[in-house]
């Protein structure tokens, strides 16, 4: 999170790039930090707990603290940041053969 360079001290902004076809490394959840994805380029899958959404450029998609989030890259690849607050500590990775 870019959270030190923008002299942040409860926010944060991350810029994610996959590849065509290629899945988020790891699947996660926070405990208290909500999280809000804005897809910037290309198409692709996210994963909410048990349900798949499509997605596309400009959508936004909020995401509760508990629920477990992944992306999947459609096949022009899929460029999407990430905007949260910080919780140290707050955030878990999820045993989900989902991941790449």
């Amino acid at each position: 999170m870019a959270r030190e360079a923008l002299v942040a001290n409860e926010a944060g902004v991350s810029y994610f790039r996959l590849r065509p076809g290629e899945r988020s490394p790891f699947v996660h959840r926070h405990e208290r930090a909500e999280e809000i994805y804005i897809v910037l380029r290309g198409t692709g899958r996210m994963k909410l707990d048990d349900e798949l959404r499509e997605v596309s450029v400009l959508d936004a998609i909020r995401v509760d603290a508990t629920v477990a989030r992944a992306f999947e890259a459609g096949p022009e690849g899929l460029d999407f940041i990430a905007v949260g607050a910080h919780h140290p500590g707050d955030g878990e990775g999820v045993d989900d053969p989902w991941a790449a």
